[in-house]
């Protein structure tokens, strides 16, 4: 792939990124997806279903894309200390 190359997940809408190389683009559309399921889960909105049928005619390169969810009904946060 061409520097600054563009990466979408077809079968959920807003989920759209870019990179310098292949491997930016994946890193930076998996966080974008997770991004975004958490935007809809917070908002009471549902996520898509997965449709593996669709396609971009234009794309240079398809490959899945898997987000895989847990929940608790406890959410605990542990700050990072910073050494002085």
């Amino acid at each position: 792939m061409a520097k600054n190359s563009v990466g979408e997940v077809l079968d959920f809408p807003g989920v759209i990124s870019w990179g310098n190389d292949l491997a930016a683009v994946r890193r930076s559309l998996a966080s974008a997806l997770v991004d975004m399921a958490e935007v809809n889960l917070s908002r009471g909105e549902s996520l898509p279903l997965p449709n593996a049928l669709l396609t971009d005619p234009e794309a240079d390169l398809e490959e899945p894309i898997y987000l895989i969810l847990s929940a608790s009904t406890h959410v605990q946060i542990v700050p990072t200390l910073i050494a002085s």
